[in-house]
């Protein structure tokens, strides 16, 4: 009796999870990440709840938020420390095109010793849970001009983070477009595909893959999801919700967030069996709080 029982209660639970994720209930981030940029940082000062309370009503366990050093260090520990006792984890965003010229590091070291200041002097609750970098180096000049010297500085960049970022004891994430899987380099980090090297030499990444139909996301990540599964890393799917002059098919700004949605199932559903897939991110928090159910 005991043994049907158990069978019974089995069958009943395999019944609703089915139920739920035909129907789309269940979110499978639930149990792997989903991430959104928030670039106002003002806001954690003045919209502080109201981020929190969109945060957690939206299943959102990860920010990549924006560092303003003009911002009081108790503004980031309060956030931090309220979003933590909610489940959701802060990175340090930053970064800019112009890194990757020749007085960019500049700027990679001021972040880095701001953090190193702030961590030192914060609460394990208030600390930043690892680095979140948004280079771009493509919107350089010199990406157009010198291409080869451009990737190999934005390389060098890449390293020097992960150095910087394995002595404060973080992780170090990046963002990166999908079509780096098509850019070659050779230099003295060898040769091979920018995509691959860039997946390599951090702990994660997250893929710019800036389209509005599941199908097309798919299609524009798998070399990226595939490699970073023979390299043991992690990748995370990046959606935009912002109005867009590139094209109709970019974001998901005229579409909707139920759409959107009903799409970022199937795309986790294709890749649910890869270990490489770790979730979704969504590009960003301000507009997405404003779509259009």
């Amino acid at each position: 009796m005991k043994r049907q029982l158990k069978v019974w209660t089995a069958l009943i639970v395999i019944m609703i999870s089915s139920l739920a994720l035909s129907s789309g209930k269940v979110d499978a981030m639930s149990i792997q990440e989903k991430a959104t940029w928030l670039w106002d940082t003002s806001l954690i000062i003045d919209d502080q709840e109201k981020i929190l309370l969109f945060l957690e009503h939206n299943d959102v366990n990860k920010v990549y938020l924006q560092i303003d050093q003009g911002i009081a260090s108790n503004d980031y520990k309060h956030f931090i420390s309220n979003a933590s006792h909610r489940g959701i984890r802060i990175y340090a965003l930053d970064g800019a095109a112009s890194w990757v010229s020749a007085e960019g590091s500049r700027s990679q070291d001021e972040l880095f010793n701001w953090l190193h200041t702030y961590n030192e002097n914060s609460t394990e609750s208030e600390q930043f849970s690892g680095v979140h970098l948004d280079v771009e180096p493509y919107l350089n000049s010199g990406w157009s001009l010198h291409q080869a010297q451009t990737i190999e500085s934005y390389q060098t960049l890449i390293m020097k983070a992960s150095e910087k970022a394995s002595q404060l004891q973080l992780t170090l994430e990046v963002d990166m477009p999908f079509w780096f899987d098509e850019v070659q380099y050779n230099n003295q980090f060898g040769k091979g595909l920018l995509a691959d090297w860039v997946i390599e030499h951090t702990d994660s990444v997250t893929i710019m893959a800036y389209r509005d139909a599941a199908k097309d996301i798919i299609s524009i990540v798998e070399h990226e999801i595939a490699y970073a599964s023979t390299v043991n890393k992690s990748i995370v799917i990046g959606v935009e919700t912002g109005a867009s002059e590139e094209g109709e098919n970019i974001t998901f700004y005229d579409n909707g967030e139920a759409f959107m949605n009903e799409q970022l199932i199937l795309v986790q559903r294709h890749f649910s069996n890869n270990d490489a897939f770790h979730g979704v991110a969504i590009h960003y928090v301000e507009n997405w709080m404003t779509m259009r159910p």
